[in-house]
């Protein structure tokens, strides 16, 4: 194969095929960019492949759909016969609704959506590094180039705009864009990131006896597990939910700390530990936990789903006290009310605290996923610019899906403006969201 052969040129590169990078190539493409989508595994979806039937948490801001694709996504599944999605209440407090779905169908009409808006996919494709256009760190600068690696080894794509949606930020950090690892207070230093986690589901469960009471925690059971060495001690809080079919259970209990999501070798240690304490809680679950006897362990997570990692330095820093006070930013591309879902970080335990008073919600800017310094670059989904109180609410896989969504239609604009994304004129941006359907609250979903 000639080198020319391995340079591939397009209009938009979305690097990461998450909820944020499955929302960044389906509105790009569907506004008529040509559109490459690179992930580095063999499947898209992010948290959806790596815990399977995790809940579409935060879609109801004050019990409203925020629209958009997530609406649109949801609804194609509910549509099914038999739907293959639902709106149920969340059973821990401060949540709102939840969305529970089949997760193998919702894989396929996402690709089915991609394929329709036009995206080239290029899935087990690794983005490893950006080449630059100008040579001053103080002035603006712009990708031209980003090196990519797939079975056939290295190849180039050559992009007029890149959106970094791959959960870690290697591209945009790589590229220059200053970042803070976890909870860390200045860029010059790591922090403490929130738990990785590996889920799985136990088939043929009793839910009238597993549910009978109303501890969403089964706290009581856990405490005694823990004290009789059958589990972890980091498993004194076990979540527990009714997945999307009838008789399954996600067990969403499993949290290992200390993991640094961007060491692939702390990565691979913390996903066979997982195994080691999923498989420990599943026979816990069938000698202990009534309801649970003749069920069995299916759908144990690939790898551990890693929260936290980077935090892009944008041009504006989304804060907690913007949550509190309700803030509604000119350029906002989606509500949110989700808690502060704070997961086991270092020294600390799961809380999931009010962001905001009850019947108010936030909206997040998107000036927080712009950089300063680089023209043809944004970012999209955990790695946004916000603190670490902020983050803890915006990064449910709806809201993530909202700001792909955003940034893919700021690309388009952008490129039809002529301009870099930093002078968008986000008026545009947001009047273009709207007539997608996206950063409003109106009537309550059709998904009962």
């Amino acid at each position: 194969m000639t080198d020319d052969q391995r340079r591939h040129q397009t209009d938009l590169l979305v690097i990461g095929g998450g909820t944020a990078g499955f929302g960044a190539a389906v509105a790009a493409g569907r506004l008529g960019l040509s559109v490459t989508l690179v992930e580095a595994s063999s499947k898209i979806g992010g948290v959806m492949a790596f815990c399977p039937g995790m809940p579409w948490g935060g879609a109801y801001p004050v019990d409203r759909i925020i629209g958009g694709l997530i609406e649109e996504l949801s609804q194609r599944l509910a549509a099914m016969d038999p739907p293959a999605a639902e709106k149920r209440p969340c059973t821990l407090e401060n949540f709102g609704p939840e969305i529970l779905y089949d997760p193998d169908l919702a894989t396929l009409t996402m690709f089915d959506m991609l394929d329709e808006a036009g995206v080239e996919v290029r899935l087990n494709t690794t983005a490893v590094a950006p080449q630059m256009r100008g040579d001053d760190p103080q002035s603006l600068q712009a990708i031209q180039a980003v090196t990519c690696f797939d079975r056939h080894g290295p190849f180039v794509i050559q992009p007029k705009m890149v959106i970094d949606c791959s959960g870690d930020g290697d591209i945009a950090a790589k590229a220059g864009v200053p970042y803070r690892l976890g909870d860390a207070s200045a860029t010059s230093k790591p922090g403490s990131m929130m738990a990785v986690t590996m889920s799985f589901h136990m088939i043929g469960v009793d839910w009238q006896a597993a549910f009978a009471e109303p501890d969403p925690y089964f706290t009581a059971y856990a405490a005694q597990g823990v004290a009789e060495g059958l589990l972890h001690p980091d498993l004194s809080q076990l979540y527990l939910m009714k997945a999307f079919h009838p008789g399954s259970v996600f067990c969403n209990s499993v949290h290992i700390r200390g993991v640094d999501g961007t060491d692939p070798g702390a990565v691979a240690a913390a996903t066979q530990e997982g195994r080691r304490r999923c498989h420990q809680l599943a026979r816990f679950l069938r000698q202990r936990v009534p309801g649970f006897a003749k069920a069995h362990m299916a759908l144990l997570s690939p790898t551990v789903g890693v929260r936290e990692t980077r935090k892009l330095q944008g041009l504006y820093r989304l804060t907690g006290q913007d949550l509190a006070t309700g803030t509604k930013f000119p350029d906002g591309v989606v509500a949110c009310d989700n808690p502060i879902d704070d997961v086991m970080r270092a020294e600390g335990d799961m809380t999931h605290q009010a962001a905001l008073a009850k019947g108010d919600y936030y909206t997040i800017p998107f000036r927080a996923l712009v950089p300063e310094r680089i023209d043809n670059l944004m970012f999209a989904g955990r790695i946004l610019s916000a603190d670490p109180v902020a983050f803890a609410s915006v990064r449910g896989m709806p809201q993530c899906m909202a700001m792909g969504q955003a940034c893919g239609t700021a690309a388009a604009l952008a490129l039809q403006a002529g301009c870099t994304v930093q002078d968008l004129a986000t008026n545009r941006l947001v009047a273009s969201l709207s007539a997608q359907g996206l950063n409003r609250l109106a009537e309550p979903s059709a998904l009962v």
